[in-house]
Parts: structure tokens; sequence; C-alpha cells
């Protein structure tokens, strides 16, 4: 035990932060030209957050978070070759925050991912971390960073953004997560706001019963819930504990109590895929069938030429 909050302690210490980040500085150079363009006077391997933003202009936003007209947003549309259904729902981003993609892979495609992971597994490549998640799989697999990189879903994805994006990272869950209310956002963070962008895809059918995923359509045009909007702590020496994240729960649970949005449940076929913004707040379902697996795989991208970091743990985002 005073092992383990001696490790914490560590942990906690800007400067343990600084230490990692100088060993692995070639990882930080992505937010050089932008920390310059955005006028911050920080070294890249230094903690960051929120209030180092204080004072600088907020940026320019992706284009659909504007005062973007529907006849706008419609003309831009008309030259891409995306189906009916994906323009018309690209119409609604700004009003839902999300999108639905039908049968967007297909079942040999969730096939072909599962497959991945448990070979990654057994060859222990990769293994399950903070409880049920495998991540970073695309590291270690060119077919499941090909999928996530795939022109069908990034063209989507840039479109909405106004910007091109990269994959950063993917999750990928045999059970479902069961995870609280919240927005990635707190977790992936961009200056200016709103440069990240995810998708989940469903690698095998989905029902209530398996701990689905859940949302609040709307959600994403609440105020961004950074670390100055709860008691995340830390001082000039330190960052917050992690033990605060449920304090973040707690404002999250607030927010979604004194708010009209309607929670969705998502549930799905083998390889229907769910796009949501970076500011929509979702979470995992209760799982009512313990013998059950809910197969699936997040990836979330960061647009390029933006500052990227986790607001949470004031770090820079390690590509």
């Amino acid at each position: 035990m005073a092992d383990n909050k001696l490790v914490d302690f560590l942990r906690s210490l800007k400067v343990t932060y600084s230490a990692y980040n100088l060993l692995h500085s070639s990882q930080l150079a992505h937010n050089k030209a932008p920390y310059k363009n955005a006028g911050l006077r920080k070294a890249l391997f230094q903690s960051i957050s929120s209030k180092d933003f204080k004072g600088l202009p907020v940026g320019d936003i992706p284009w659909m978070d504007k005062d973007v007209s529907f006849e706008e947003v419609k003309q831009k549309l008309r030259s891409t070759n995306f189906t009916d259904d994906v323009k018309e729902q690209i119409l609604a981003w700004k009003e839902n925050g999300y999108l639905v993609l039908k049968n967007f892979f297909a079942p040999q495609v969730a096939n072909s991912i599962n497959k991945e992971i448990e070979d990654l597994l057994a060859d222990k490549k990769v293994e399950f971390t903070l409880g049920n998640k495998v991540m970073f799989a695309n590291k270690q697999s060119k077919l499941i960073q090909g999928i996530a990189t795939q022109k069908s879903i990034t063209d989507i994805l840039s479109f909405i953004l106004g910007r091109e994006v990269v994959p950063f990272q993917t999750i990928n869950f045999i059970t479902g997560s069961q995870q609280h209310a919240h927005s990635d956002s707190i977790h992936m963070t961009t200056y200016p706001l709103g440069y990240l962008i995810a998708i989940w895809v469903a690698l095998e059918d989905i029902d209530e019963t398996n701990g689905p995923l859940s949302y609040y359509p709307g959600s994403h045009k609440l105020p961004y819930i950074l670390n100055h909007d709860y008691e995340r702590g830390g001082n000039a020496l330190t960052v917050g504990a992690d033990s605060n994240y449920l304090k973040y729960e707690e404002k999250i649970g607030e927010v979604v109590r004194t708010t009209n949005f309607t929670k969705k449940i998502f549930t799905a076929k083998k390889g229907d895929v769910l796009v949501w913004h970076a500011n929509l707040i979702h979470g995992g379902e209760k799982i009512t069938n313990p013998n059950s697996t809910r197969k699936s795989m997040v990836v979330h991208y960061f647009a390029k030429d933006v500052i990227k970091y986790h607001e949470i743990t004031e770090r820079p985002a390690l590509l």
C-alpha cells in the first residue's frame, strides 16, 4: 500500500511528466507549429491544460460548430460522393452531434478484427488495461491501422471537422465498458476545442443485455467541462489525483440531470458504426446478461495542425 502511494505521488509530479516527455520528445513534434500559431509560450515537454490558453484567442473552431447555415452545409455536400443517407445525417450533425452508419463495415471485416485481437492477446503483443480495454492495437496491427485509416471513413470525419484527421488510438472491448457518462474531450483535448472525433464499431450484434453504448443527442452543444469546472485538485507542482475523476463523473451526472437531453441506446448489428462529436456525452449501459460479450472497437481521431493534449492528466499527446 505504501509503495502504491509513493508511485501515485511520483506520477502526480509535473516534473515526472516533463522527464517522461523529454524521453519521448520526437512524439511531441506535432505540437511545435500549433503552439507557435496559438502564441502558447510553453516547452513541448511541459504539462499543459486549458488554463494555459486563458487570454489567448478562442481560435478557429470546427466549421460545423460555428453558426453555419443548413444551406451552406448542403452546398458543400454536393462536392462529395457520400451516400444520400450519410449526407442527410451530416445535415443534422450540428443539431445531433452524431451519425449512425448502418452496415458500414462488412461482417467479414468485423470478424477479421476480432481474430486479430485474439491473436495479439495470445502473442502478448497487447494486454487488457483499465479493466477490459485493449489499448492501441493499431500500433501492433497493420490490419487494424488500415481499417482505422480507411478512406471511406476518414473522408466523412475530415468533412465534418474541416481538416484532415489522423487516428490517435484504438480501444478494443470484449465485454461492455459500463463506463459512466462522459465527454471524450476531458481525456483527449484540442486547442481550439472540438478537433477530436470518434467512431464506435460493432464487432458483433449488440442488444440491450450486453452493455450497449448510450449517448445524449444534442449534448455536444453544452459548454465543455474541463479541469477548472470540477474539483480536480493539483497545483503548481502536481497534477490532480486520478481518484478525483469521480468528481468529474459527478459533474457530468449533474449536467445530465439538470438538462433535458434524452438518452438513446445504440443497439447495433455487426459492422454498424456510430460517429460522435468531441463533446457528445456518452457511456456504456449496464450488462444484464453476465455471460454475454460486447465485441467492439473505438477509434479516436485528432485533426491535424491543432494542439493535442490530455486535459485530465495535463500532458501533451504523444503521437
